[in-house]
């Protein structure tokens, strides 16, 4: 069987699934470059780095985890096992974070062929979710999933997501008088279309709830502010160490959550804030027994929204020296 790596269109194939996974203010900080036809890796790209915003990297390899892990299916969806190497040689290129190698596989399953599947049909849900609570077996395959890879879903009581909503609160407070941070978030919340960022159209309205259970960047096109779901669901995904294999990691586990979650209607958005600010402040709160916490994460059933901008997967493409 030839490898996925070794035509043009079969390329394209696995930067389309790559490329629609998701990122922080959708600045898809990734390169992908196909070696002699025989292996592909993942780069950075630190031109869309947050500065401000993600000062140690972190936001920018959770989301490179996340297009790691629609590759990953893409190629065993093609018949192929994925062998993946996580920060490969970053003594001499920085900017490499995974190498991912093939061996002969027979076909994907179901489970698999799903996942791959939902890649064209999630995005986040920034509106209004509906009062039905996650059915148990539900939050067991979304748990399953996050520890098939190496991390951890916790999924938050009433009382905790209480606090961890005020503790979101708090860090917003503190993000919305910092003058730098503030430029960077508007620089990827504009108004149009371009392939990348948070359009207005994609935003969700205003809310009218105190504290919010979403994240509002200012843009409603004129709608709002609306009553959200009074019990928000509330889940936090931790890994049990807090440096780049492990952000990478996150990145792979948040996105088998995401896609699990879309085979089963569920819909997600993310509250970050406090993330941010731990990140920009060299914090280590919000704190959480169950490891370092990487994304905060809100959990429901929400009406059809649009799917962000994305670029096209010719802008994906690493060129140069094979």
């Amino acid at each position: 069987m030839n490898s996925p790596f070794a035509t043009h269109v079969a390329f394209t194939r696995l930067l389309c699934a790559a490329g629609q996974a998701p990122s922080v203010l959708n600045t898809q900080p990734w390169r992908i470059k196909a070696v002699r036809g025989e292996f592909a890796e993942l780069l950075a790209d630190p031109d869309r780095r947050l500065r401000v915003g993600d000062p140690r990297g972190r936001s920018l390899h959770v989301s490179c985890g996340a297009a790691l892990f629609n590759l990953r299916l893409a190629v065993r969806t093609a018949g192929h096992r994925p062998l993946v190497w996580l920060l490969p040689n970053t003594a001499e290129e920085p900017r490499l974070l995974a190498a991912v190698r093939v061996s002969t596989s027979g076909p994907a399953s179901w489970r698999t062929r799903d996942l791959y599947e939902g890649i064209g049909l999630r995005h986040t849900n920034r509106e209004p979710f509906s009062e039905w609570r996650i059915p148990e077996h539900v939050l067991t395959d979304l748990r399953d999933a996050a520890a098939r890879e190496g991390a951890r879903l916790v999924v938050l009581g009433r009382r905790a997501s209480a606090g961890l909503l005020e503790c979101v609160a708090v860090a917003d407070d503190e993000l919305a008088g910092d003058a730098a941070y503030q430029a960077e978030l508007r620089a990827w919340t504009m108004g149009g279309s371009r392939g990348e960022g948070l359009p207005t159209y994609v935003q969700g309205p205003a809310c009218a709830d105190d504290p919010a259970p979403v994240r509002d960047f200012g843009m409603h096109g004129g709608r709002g502010p609306v009553r959200f779901e009074p019990r928000p669901q509330l889940a936090v995904l931790t890994t049990a160490g807090d440096g780049p294999a492990d952000w990478l990691r996150a990145g792979q586990a948040l996105q088998r959550v995401l896609l699990t979650a879309t085979v089963h209607g569920v819909s997600a958005s993310f509250l970050n804030q406090p993330l941010d600010l731990r990140d920009m402040r060299g914090r280590r709160d919000p704190h959480h027994r169950d490891g370092h916490l990487q994304m905060i994460v809100r959990l429901g059933y929400g009406p059809p929204v649009p799917r962000a901008p994305r670029r096209p997967p010719a802008e994906l493409k690493e060129t140069g020296p094979a």
